[in-house]
């Protein structure tokens, strides 16, 4: 039976960071994990991150995967694939099955980094061919390259939804329709107003009844729910569909953690099942740490974060660092933690209704009733405002931790300030130079470059844009308003793509000077 100093199940982005800093320290680490590929759900991921520079803030989910795969070899980190642990007994014993043989390891420490599973709920025909889950759809199209489906229905408007429903039209599905039983979207507003304004319609208090077809998905039939979650008879609402898609929830894959008999607890704010475990992230076991979704569910930026944590707790629990050095390098990695837990949206604001925002402006209610701000609500924001030439325009309305426009401006013209949630806010004695770095740093894509008097008669808009077929300069077509709807015509005036906008391009429309703060989205002729 071979030992190692420390073994790691799963290899996503808080089991690889978690192996990353113990293994710089000296100790050996060996990482197993079930998939034929490692980095877990970073692959997946082709959206931009939010927070700041050390977050991996606009940096695309699968480049930072490549990043620690690279971090992790360099610094001599074993990752066993296709290697499923079916077991973890006393004294630190795992069982591991690799392709027909079953392996029995120990280690001096364990960190359990697995992560978490999609949950589902249940209607008539939710068992039918066609019927999946967002994560799947995600792994089809990003890591396969397959059209999940032609017309898709989409339940669930937290991130995941939102993103997997942006990532859907982009692999050239058609929504028809975004779902959720909540009575307000549960996502950044951002990705909702990014899915809204390519014209998808949000449908809040509402789910699905049932999902027709005979073989497979042919249609589905949604209501509207009353406060207690019940049909209301009489709104029931059809679309012709090949595909659901459900985006409701993650639970902690915490299994083996129960096997070995640590101190759990029921917490749903946490998503179920959790191991009880302190500030780094011990469990109840001496030696058997854990770190990321496993835990409790947030984004990958904390899942990496709480990795390097556990790992560095793991090196000092081996004797490879003193306590005093694990706790320095453990208030770093807090701080960075702290930021990402700070907002609207942080882990203490859960379930509760916020009407104001940090600098005591009133919250966009149509943005979380139907996905967009109505063109009264945007003027209100610090990120909006009107003068002569070329500026930006930020509709970042929510307090997210999120700062990389301010960095990305070569002039200053944009300030966040030293409290990364709060809204991005326009220097009015700096002067914009168009350059668009704002535009393509912005990972909510919120930010637009307008010039209000570009010629006679005509405004300019600079929009992120990340569809293919590129349009061309001087394709005609129609500009989208915030809510999806054709609010007038437009002309392309230019196309850019530059090795730093990392993969988004700036699409730069001509269109009548009283459409400057309503044109949104751009579909050419043929599209429409």
């Amino acid at each position: 039976m071979k030992r190692y100093g420390l073994i790691v199940i799963g290899a996503g982005p808080s089991g690889l960071s978690a192996a990353i800093e113990s293994a710089k320290r000296g100790v050996e680490v060996v990482v197993f994990d079930e998939n034929a590929r490692p980095g877990g759900q970073l692959f997946k991921q082709i959206h931009k991150f939010f927070g700041s520079k050390e977050h991996h803030a606009k940096i695309r989910g699968f480049h930072i995967g490549e990043e620690l795969l690279k971090e992790a070899q360099e610094a001599g980190v074993q990752v066993v694939l296709n290697a499923t642990v079916i077991g973890l007994y006393q004294d630190k014993e795992v069982v591991v099955r690799i392709g027909e043989c079953v392996h029995h390891y120990k280690a001096d420490a364990i960190i359990i980094a697995t992560g978490a599973s999609e949950n589902m709920v249940t209607f008539d025909g939710w068992t039918k061919p066609g019927v999946i889950g967002a994560g799947a759809a995600q792994t089809m199209m990003n890591l396969h390259g397959i059209k999940p489906g032609e017309r898709v229905l989409m339940l669930g408007s937290g991130n995941v939804g939102l993103v997997v429903s942006f990532q859907l039209m982009q692999s050239g599905c058609e929504v028809v329709a975004l779902v959720d039983a909540a009575p307000k979207i549960g996502g950044y507003g951002v990705h909702a107003a990014k899915v809204a304004r390519t014209g998808v319609p949000f449908y809040l208090s509402h789910t699905i009844v049932e999902a027709e077809g005979e073989e497979h998905v042919t249609g589905v039939t949604i209501a509207e729910v009353d406060e207690r979650f019940r049909f209301i008879p009489g709104t029931e609402k059809h679309f012709d569909v090949d595909t659901i898609c459900l985006a409701v929830g993650l639970s902690p894959m915490s299994q083996l953690l129960k096997m070995a008999g640590c101190d759990m607890e029921d917490n749903p704010k946490r998503g179920g099942q959790v191991p009880l475990c302190n500030e780094r992230g011990e469990t109840s076991l001496s030696g058997i740490f854990v770190a990321g979704d496993v835990s409790g569910i947030e984004e990958a930026s904390s899942a990496m974060i709480e990795g390097r944590i556990a790992g560095i707790s793991a090196a000092c629990y081996l004797g490879y660092l003193s306590e005093t050095e694990r706790d320095a390098e453990q208030e770093k990695q807090e701080q960075a933690l702290e930021g990402l837990r700070q907002g609207m949206f942080a882990p203490k604001n859960k379930g509760k209704t916020l009407t104001q925002t940090e600098e005591g402006i009133a919250i966009s209610t149509n943005l979380l009733r139907h996905g967009y701000l109505t063109d009264e609500e945007v003027e209100r924001y610090p990120g909006v405002t009107h003068r002569a030439g070329i500026h930006p325009i930020m509709e970042c309305t929510q307090n997210i931790p999120c700062n990389p426009c301010q960095d990305a401006c070569p002039k200053k013209c944009i300030k966040i300030g030293e409290k990364i949630t709060s809204l991005p806010a326009v220097q009015e004695e700096a002067t914009c130079i168009g350059c668009g770095l704002c535009v393509a740093s912005c990972s909510g894509q919120a930010i637009f470059l307008v010039d209000e008097t570009y010629k006679p008669g005509y405004a300019s808009v600079t929009l992120p844009y990340e569809f293919l077929p590129l349009p061309k300069q001087g394709d005609k077509g129609i500009a989208l308003n915030r809510k999806g709807e054709p609010c007038c015509a437009a002309e392309v005036v230019s196309v850019r793509t530059a090795a730093a906008f990392d993969h988004t391009s700036l699409l730069t429309i001509q269109v009548p000077a009283d459409m400057a703060m309503k044109a949104r989205f751009f579909r050419t002729e043929e599209a429409v």
